[in-house]
């Protein structure tokens, strides 16, 4: 288990420790909301001896995953999972009091996006590069596809899509061809999709598969991760104690632009944005791991306020 999860380097991990080390609060706690492979809560355990975490993902697999690694903490009681997504956090709260023995959080990372497991794993149809069915859901298989978006949307809802989520500036034209395409054969797979997106636009970017932003656009939908952001982002700051710290990392403009927004809103009443200027990956971080070039980092610390 630890030699596969040395294989996923927690992006930002050496940032978001140097965040909660500076402020290390009594008996302290951590939820972990996307809790993944459990990389940043692996080594967020190392700074404390008497930690009690919560790890919430809405992938059982990851939660698989976290019970064999974490073995001895949970029989300890000092660990316990929540199998839902993050979104549903707030109706978790009172287990959560129950588990801690006080109800409120010291520290809350939040790190959106897909997982590396996630992205390498060709039956989740996360990526352009690995073939596989044109799924695209985080959670157990449950709810729409990206293949029932590309197959039944009509090229106006498209159209909005690929502009509003993946910020596609003309996607007009790359839309009439799959609505033509798909009236002969369905589009079933990821290769099915990004080759064909490939053959219609060609490359424009070096590095940039033309495909990226389509399929940026369709995961979002699928899993409608910028609603659920801009909903939970409070429901987090309500669950810290005072002088609790939350981390959101987040790998792409749309995600970032709503948690620095929201930011804002909250320290005109709930605390204090401790990141003026958003901590993005070292140079030699992104050389060492691609998918940490986009990523950025924001923390707010909650105030001694009055839900």
């Amino acid at each position: 288990m630890k030699n596969n999860l040395e294989l996923h380097q927690p992006v930002l991990l050496e940032e978001v420790l140097s965040f909660i080390k500076d402020k290390p609060l009594e008996n302290p706690s951590y939820l972990d909301a996307t809790f993944g492979r459990g990389g940043h809560a692996l080594e967020v355990n190392q700074l404390f001896s008497n930690l009690k975490i919560i790890g919430v993902d809405q992938d059982s697999e990851a939660i698989s995953y976290g019970k064999e690694l974490f073995q001895k903490k949970i029989s300890a009681g000092d660990l316990q999972f929540i199998h839902s997504n993050f979104s549903e956090i707030k109706n978790y709260k009172e287990q959560i009091k129950n588990f801690l023995g006080k109800g409120l959080v010291s520290y809350i990372l939040a790190d959106l996006g897909v997982s590396s497991p996630q992205l390498d794993d060709a039956r989740r149809g996360f990526s352009f590069y690995k073939n596989g069915p044109l799924d695209m859901r985080m959670n157990d298989q449950e709810g729409i596809t990206a293949s029932d978006i590309i197959n039944n949307w009509s090229a106006e809802d498209l159209v909005s899509l690929f502009i509003e989520k993946g910020e596609v500036r003309r996607p007009q034209r790359i839309v009439d061809k799959i609505i033509e395409r798909r009236k002969e054969k369905p589009f079933k797979t990821t290769d099915d999709l990004s080759v064909f997106i490939e053959k219609c636009l060609g490359w424009r970017k070096k590095g940039q598969h033309p495909a990226t932003q389509f399929f940026l656009a369709l995961r979002l939908e699928v899993n409608q991760e910028l609603e659920v952001i801009e909903s939970t982002i409070e429901d987090f700051l309500d669950l810290l104690e005072p002088g609790g710290r939350l981390l959101v990392i987040t790998f792409h403009s749309l995600e970032d632009r709503i948690v620095k927004y929201k930011f804002k809103e909250m320290a005109e009443t709930k605390g204090t944005i401790l990141t003026k200027k958003v901590v993005q990956p070292s140079w030699q971080q992104k050389k060492k791991n691609k998918r940490a070039r986009s990523a950025k980092l924001r923390v707010f610390e909650r105030g001694d306020y009055v839900e």
